[in-house]
């Protein structure tokens, strides 16, 4: 479904685009995917939404056919993406599965502010993308997706979340029509 409205109450959340995660070759370079999603950020702030940070820092246990071992990881690896600059409001989360509602606190504090929408941006569209999107759809949140303002490392993954799995759990736009729907909807 194509982008409608923007709730009242609505979140900008941000997956994974930290330097580790934007380290990893992407389908579509990262500066465009950073560059939207800052754009995202600077929207919800001035329309005083909130704005949450995820970041991952390890992985869930278990084993699995295709797992990624982070081993040791440099330091800066879970810093974010210095473009992408967060506020000091922001709320932080850190993850270690790949949906961001896991183990966090992310579902109490939006539900403490009252939101009932999240918009969706980051790395990677197949794996931290859409685990939370999934998550929040299942948590009765309304989902609207980025899709210019997401990648993944695969393109037929990317491609599989964007045309069938997310007009199954939201609706999608562009980070355009995301700003103008919210300037719109704010006046």
């Amino acid at each position: 479904m194509t982008l409608t409205t923007i709730d009242r109450k609505a979140a900008l959340v941000v997956i994974d685009l930290q330097k580790g995660i934007l380290s990893y070759p992407t389908v579509h370079p990262v500066d465009g995917v950073v560059k939207n999603a800052r754009a995202l950020g600077g929207a919800f702030r001035a329309h005083g939404l909130p704005v949450v940070l995820v970041n991952v820092a390890g992985g869930a246990p278990g084993r699995a056919e295709q797992s990624r071992s982070l081993g040791a990881l440099p330091p800066d690896w879970t810093e974010l993406a210095p473009d992408l600059d967060p506020g000091p409001e922001d709320h932080r989360v850190t993850k270690r599965s790949w949906g961001a509602f896991t183990n966090t606190d992310l579902e109490e504090h939006l539900k403490k502010l009252g939101v009932t929408q999240i918009v969706l941006a980051g790395v990677a569209t197949s794996i931290g993308v859409e685990s939370t999107a999934r998550q929040a759809h299942e948590l009765e949140f309304n989902v609207t997706l980025a899709i210019d303002a997401m990648t993944d490392m695969s393109s037929d993954a990317h491609t599989n979340s964007i045309e069938r799995i997310f007009p199954r759990l939201g609706e999608t736009g562009t980070t355009r029509e995301i700003i103008e729907l919210l300037a719109r909807t704010r006046t």
